[in-house]
């Protein structure tokens, strides 16, 4: 995807970690106030990706520009405070704290008044449909509860790009129903947003644009309906004799339609 003024961009960017090649010439360029995602099989690198782009890895080579400045090797709580926000696959509440309180945490980034911060924890509350649950022990959430949660921390730290990990992780189908569309109004507020996604029907769904890691190296990018198809993304998931046989069974199909 070729945005005039993206909102990130990663340019070759790698990464190795004793003899893992976990990041391996990687360059993206994500668009602003859009849904991008980044999909791979297990072990693909994508968290590592995510990890080096908000300042929790240093990367060995490579840089990373964030509207239009160069963050690369910046600390974590710098790249926050400039507007990136992740979360992360493991949804860990403060214990012994409100969901409003955890929210808050969230929130004073960039808001030191206390009455303040608390209010905009509430105000992001009912956004992410934890409205009525403001008062509840965090802990005591269901894992819906908390991945709203992860969402509702991220979001109060005021952000100009949110980097989901995993965030429908877990949930049931019937719960993911729920959360896409909460996702998707984040980003009609004018947050950009960056999945990464093993759920594909929320690909699908929210995606514009689509990366796809495998063994730490970009393998295709375009639309989620035509990276789905790329016979180098099926092999990279399925394995390449599963990939074989799948298109020999397309080409079988295909002639037999024309008989």
């Amino acid at each position: 995807m070729h945005d005039a003024s993206p909102i990130l961009e990663i340019s070759g960017i790698s990464k190795r970690f004793g003899g893992l090649q976990a990041s391996n010439n990687i360059s993206m360029r994500v668009p602003s106030a859009k849904i991008t995602s980044l999909i791979g099989p297990n072990g693909a690198g994508k968290t590592t990706l995510f990890a080096l782009i908000t300042g929790f890895h240093t990367p060995d080579a490579g840089h990373v520009r964030f509207m239009g400045k160069d963050i690369t090797g910046l600390p974590p709580q710098e790249i926050a405070a400039r507007g990136m926000i992740r979360t992360f696959q493991i949804v860990q509440p403060f214990a012994g704290q409100t969901v409003r309180e955890n929210i808050a945490v969230g929130a004073h980034l960039k808001i030191r008044a206390r009455a303040a911060a608390l209010d905009k924890a509430e105000d992001v509350a009912r956004k992410v449909g934890l409205g009525d649950r403001l008062d509840m022990d965090a802990a005591a959430l269901t894992v819906a509860g908390r991945k709203r949660l992860e969402v509702a921390r991220a979001l109060a730290t005021d952000p100009a790009l949110i980097l989901f990990d995993e965030v429908l992780a877990g949930l049931n189908p019937s719960e993911i129903r729920d959360v896409i569309p909460v996702i998707r109004a984040i980003r009609d507020e004018g947050v950009t947003i960056l999945l990464i996604e093993h759920v594909m029907q929320a690909v699908m769904s929210l995606s514009e644009h689509t990366w796809v890691l495998n063994q730490g190296q970009l393998i295709a990018e375009g639309p989620p309906q035509e990276v789905t198809r790329d016979p180098h993304v099926i092999e990279a998931y399925l394995g390449k004799g599963m990939a074989e046989r799948m298109a020999k069974q397309a080409t079988a199909a295909a002639g037999g339609a024309h008989e």
